[in-house]
């Protein structure tokens, strides 16, 4: 599915702002119940994106289970007609109904996935109508993420799940209205290759219409501009090879990025039907024995997992604090980052890719444990990968990821599942690895904590001799709690545990990266365990830094590590 875009053929309209909003404390019967469309009063309103949770003081409001409405009054341009158009949702978490006046248009599950509702034939041109958006919290044994909702005494439902972050809910990102020519590009795919023989870039693209029969009375004209604006490279056809002579090459910390133009137009007159623009970046990621290359240089991933969260808005969108967390790693010398646990934002993964940041990028398969600038694909976090049936729920999905991307495949594996017990970890290209000595294992006991960690990694590293990602590790601090002495949740505590890992990761081979667990203090549950949130952030949860943030600084940009040469020219 194609993000919306303003081009020569396209319109797009945004329908962030307030929102009328209603929480809905009763299930209509049907789905085609009128109750779920009926008015909203206007005396309730809440921003568009944001998750609603805490933008009130009311307890059974943040902790609400199940099903919300949001709605406004859209109208569709006037100077729309002839075209199709749909509305958008960039995300409802975790499920989202569109209706348009009284009609349910799309019913989706999955809270991190975009999908839209075609309203061409409900609304005309010019004509206002009622858009109601029905969004759900609840997270079940069927769900991605999973949880489990019961009922308690006095008739209210509880929420539990398995994994350690806020169950924000709403639509935490943007919501649009777009049009469409009737003929139009519906997808477009593209891999890029180098031959490094010639220093040519290779682009390989595919183009998809709606309806697909159109084709045969279409031209594709595929144009490449570099930085600069000049056509460096053209191909026809829709599905081609395109090469582009002498390319700039995306690398690390050195961005570049050419513009790809799809234009159609008519066989028999060449008039134009549809545009869309991409920007690419040209690289190669390759896995060989225990390296992890782009563009045929070994990489050292330095940097963090990462959750969308802030304070008020939830995973709230903010284009304030993607600049701005972009400007902290940028700082601290850190060159990626994994989108933990969930797919983010579109607009984050093409802001990497303008900065030269690299992305693993992570399915919301978080918690199955019941005892893009993207360089791999996570599919999952902390399963229980030495259970009895794990192969053969992994096995597929490896496959198919496989199938619709050549990056490589990775999964990020928690301590239980020990190199002697896993039993997945030979179908990836890259062990991903979570661990806490010192915190959760052997907390305070600097030495067992090291001697520990060592001797796990050199276990995998003696079984698989694969590129190896410490994926998570460090502790909770408390900002402001300092102390000279060994003491947990203190600031010098969590500069002691990375320290301690850093010169395990200097002593194992394949090693190829670090990511700290996390960026910055985010909102968790309610638990005895956790006092307003997860505190393992480097930063805070209003981004100030912690004494680790200086430790990390001197590791990874005033010593270098996980830094590579760009050479000048971008080859």
């Amino acid at each position: 599915m194609l993000r919306p875009q303003s081009t020569a053929t396209r319109e797009v309209v945004s329908l962030d702002g307030l929102w009328n909003f209603e929480v809905v404390h009763t299930i209509p019967p049907t789905e085609s119940d009128s109750t779920w469309t009926r008015r909203l009063s206007n005396k309730t309103q809440v921003p568009v994106p944001a998750s609603y949770n805490d933008i009130f003081l009311d307890y059974d409001i943040r902790n609400h289970v199940g099903w919300v409405k949001y709605q406004r009054q859209v109208r569709v341009p006037r100077g729309w007609q002839g075209t199709r158009y749909f509305v958008r949702c960039d995300a409802a978490t975790h499920h989202g109904r569109i209706y348009a006046n009284d009609k349910l248009l799309a019913d989706h599950h999955g809270g991190y996935t975009p999908f839209d509702a075609d309203i061409t034939d409900i609304v005309g041109s010019g004509q206002e109508f009622q858009l109601t958006i029905a969004v759900s919290s609840e997270l079940t044994n069927e769900t991605i993420p999973p949880g489990k909702v019961t009922s308690i005494p006095d008739g209210r439902k509880k929420q539990t799940y398995m994994h350690d972050f806020f169950n924000y809910s709403g639509l935490s990102r943007s919501v649009w209205l777009y049009s469409v020519p009737e003929e139009y590009i519906s997808d477009i795919s593209i891999n890029t290759d180098v031959d490094w023989d010639k220093q040519d870039g290779i682009i390989h693209y595919r183009v998809d219409l709606a309806p697909p029969s159109s084709s045969r009375e279409m031209n594709c004209r595929v144009s490449i501009r570099d930085e600069q604006g000049i056509e460096v490279a053209i191909g026809e056809g829709f599905e081609n090879t395109i090469t582009i002579p002498s390319a700039h090459l995306w690398q690390p910390g050195a961005a570049y990025l050419y513009d790809v133009a799809i234009q159609l137009s008519r066989s028999s007159d060449e008039s134009p039907l549809d545009a869309y623009q991409v920007n690419i970046g040209v690289r190669t990621v390759e896995v060989r024995g225990s390296q992890f290359l782009i563009n045929n240089k070994p990489f050292y991933f330095t940097g963090f997992g990462k959750h969308e969260d802030s304070a008020i808005r939830g995973k709230g969108h903010d284009p304030a604090y993607l600049v701005h967390d972009f400007q902290l790693l940028d700082w601290i010398g850190a060159n990626s980052f994994r989108t933990s646990h969930y797919p983010y934002a579109e607009e984050v993964l093409d802001y990497a890719d303008r900065q030269g940041i690299v992305v693993i990028d992570e399915t919301a398969a978080v918690g199955l444990n019941l005892g893009v600038s993207s360089v791999m694909w996570s599919i999952s976090n902390e399963p229980a990968s030495h259970e009895e049936g794990a192969r053969e729920y992994f096995e597929p999905l490896v496959k198919v990821t496989r199938k619709l991307d050549k990056r490589p495949v990775c999964f990020a594996n928690f301590g239980l599942a020990t190199s002697e017990k896993d039993r997945i970890s030979d179908m990836f290209d890259v062990l991903c690895l979570n661990r806490y000595y010192g915190w959760y294992e052997a907390c305070g006991d600097m030495k067992l904590a090291e001697q520990e960690l060592e001797k796990d990694l050199v276990g995998w590293q003696t079984k698989y001799r694969k590129p190896m990602i410490m994926t998570e590790y460090g502790a909770d601090s408390i900002a402001g709690l300092h102390s000279a002495m060994l003491t947990p949740w203190s600031e010098e505590f969590q500069a002691d545990i990375l320290e301690i890992y850093h010169r395990v990761f200097d002593r194992v081979e394949c090693i190829v990266g670090e990511h700290v667990w996390n960026f910055a203090d985010f909102q968790t549950s309610q638990h005895v365990f956790r006092v307003d949130g997860n505190k393992k952030g480097v930063f805070t949860r209003d981004r100030k830094p912690k004494v680790s943030a200086q430790v990390l600084r001197r590791r990874w940009r005033l010593e270098g590590v996980g830094r590579l040469e760009t050479v000048k020219d971008g080859h």
